[in-house]
């Protein structure tokens, strides 16, 4: 047996496009990986994406599965979910 442990795939979508990422990953760090660093767009229209990385500043804020505002930085992926960010 290889000392390498084997890391699961799963399959989720992201702005309606296909992704792959290894189990355990945050969705923002799936998102960022996808190439889209802008995650939401404030009040005045500035974009805005992952700030701290620990659920304070809620810059990451996105609809996972139909539901709005989830701070990305907190949720980790799983097999079918849905990622939509509000400036796909």
């Amino acid at each position: 047996m290889s000392s390498e442990a084997t890391q699961r795939t799963l399959s989720l979508t992201i702005n309606g496009q296909p992704a792959q990422v290894a189990e355990g990953t945050l969705v923002a760090a799936a998102v960022l990986a996808s190439g889209q660093t802008v995650f939401r767009q404030s009040i005045s229209g500035q974009p805005r994406g992952p700030l701290c990385g620990m659920g304070i500043c809620f810059e990451c804020r996105l609809s996972i599965d139909g539901q709005a505002h989830r701070r990305s930085c907190q949720i980790v992926c799983r097999e079918g979910m849905e990622i939509s960010t509000d400036v796909a």
